[in-house]
């Protein structure tokens, strides 16, 4: 309702004391929602949900299923045969983007290439505001974090065609060393090196390997920030300045790491003192959002679009909408608040295990700069490790990891020693959490 309608609403419906009081009721939705649209900034604090769902089915008004009398004559036209699944999507069934490029605005909806443009819009607010403010683009991509990778690494190709190799820092994590394969090229593992008890970049190694196999056959590094213990995060410095020395892209995975400042800052600081091309970042482990969703990200804004491009067709636009739903329902301060609970929790963890392998006489194993996730030492426990963690999965406790390091598994054919401990000889059996 506009102001022409509360006019007529004083003067045939209504007392114009009420008519006045109900218009400056609905003004404060409308003042929050045109704040956004003027700005492309996240709330500073969160809306109500009734806010969010007042602006929802104003852009669902604005896809053109929706529009009243509309003749659907084409193959696809967000035709929805449950109505469940109707009210689950508010309507909004086209997608993101269009043939080719998934930042393209889509004709037949506006209102999802509007719900879109926001989203993005208010995720570079909230990359910026967590440690990485010189990053200049950003987007999501209807893709878990490994199909992601993929997406940059055929970017990255395409700029590069004649370079077969990776580099890849080894993360005992298979989407990683599969997003390599995936994309059709080859890596070069480098092992971690073993300082005092973490496991840290081993860049003398990995500059060993880019001379012998020579920088013009190697497309980039695959970099890792956020990781379980007791590896710590890459050298993002060192490796940006390896990738800039010898003209290599660089691509970071900081799958869980927006919600931690200081692998925002490492991610920023690499892009001061060296070469980083864009880094990647999961939508459900950072915001809260269901699987499915990442958000590609970088500090060239023509360099981001051109991995954009490189998505084939239109593209789901529920993690977006999940991601706009939760981005105005948190706002900067919720979401601040929620990374700095996360720490808090993560301190007590620390300390909780530290008092545990006290009085069992293992240990917890430092792993900083690691600060997401915290190891503890299961030595002499049981023969199989893996039976530990099969214990605390039928307790309902979730999220561990049982690792024993003599572990040997074999991925698209490569065989890795110790896998899970993301080396080949690490001095103990672990459990994780994070």
């Amino acid at each position: 309702m506009n102001s022409a309608s509360f006019e007529s609403v004083r003067v045939k419906q209504l007392e114009a004391g009420y008519a006045k009081q109900a218009q400056q009721a609905l003004s404060m939705h409308s003042a929050r929602i045109n704040l956004l649209l003027n700005q492309g900034r996240c709330p500073d604090v969160g809306w109500d949900d009734s806010t969010i769902e007042l602006f929802l089915q104003n852009l669902a008004l604005m896809d053109s299923n929706n529009f009243l009398g509309c003749a659907q004559l084409g193959e696809r036209e967000s035709r929805f045969a449950s109505e469940i699944v109707r009210r689950r999507h508010f309507r909004m069934g086209h997608g993101i983007g269009r043939s080719g490029d998934i930042l393209e605005q889509q004709p037949k909806a506006a209102g999802s290439t509007l719900m879109n443009r926001l989203t993005n819009s208010m995720l570079l607010h909230i990359l910026r505001a967590s440690g990485a403010p010189s990053t200049e683009a950003c987007f999501v991509v209807p893709t878990a974090t490994g199909m992601a990778l993929v997406l940059c690494l055929l970017a990255f190709r395409a700029k590069k065609p004649n370079a077969k190799y990776v580099v890849w820092p080894r993360i005992d994590q298979k989407t990683c060393f599969k997003s390599i394969i995936t994309a059709g090229l080859r890596p070069i593992v480098i092992n971690e090196q073993l300082s005092d008890e973490k496991l840290v970049t081993n860049i003398a190694e990995m500059r060993k390997q880019i001379i012998a196999t020579g920088a013009e056959n190697i497309l980039c590094v695959l970099s890792t920030t956020s990781c379980f213990a007791p590896r710590c995060p890459d050298d993002l410095i060192g490796i940006a300045s390896i990738c800039s020395e010898f003209n290599l892209m660089h691509l970071v995975n900081n799958a869980y790491g927006v919600q931690s400042m200081k692998c925002m800052s490492r991610v920023e600081q690499a892009s001061k003192h060296g070469r980083v091309d864009a880094y990647v970042q999961s939508t459900d482990k950072n915001f809260m959002v269901p699987v499915g969703g990442a958000v590609i990200a970088g500090f060239d804004e023509q360099f981001v679009y051109d991995i954009a491009q490189t998505y084939p067709g239109r593209g789901s636009g529920t993690p977006t909408m999940d991601l706009f739903i939760t981005l105005l329902s948190l706002g900067v301060k919720g979401y601040r608040e929620a990374c700095d609970e996360r720490k808090i929790m993560f301190a007590y963890l620390k300390t909780e295990l530290e008092r545990i392998a006290k009085e069992t006489g293992q240990l917890v194993l430092r792993s900083e700069p690691n600060d997401i996730s915290v190891a503890l030492t299961i030595n002499g426990v049981m023969n199989d490790v893996g039976i530990l963690g099969s214990m605390l999965f039928t307790k309902f406790v979730f999220g561990t990891r049982a690792i024993d390091a003599d572990t040997v598994k074999y991925i698209e054919g490569r065989r890795f020693i110790g896998w899970g401990a993301h080396s080949e000889d690490y001095p103990h059996n672990y459990l994780t959490m994070a």
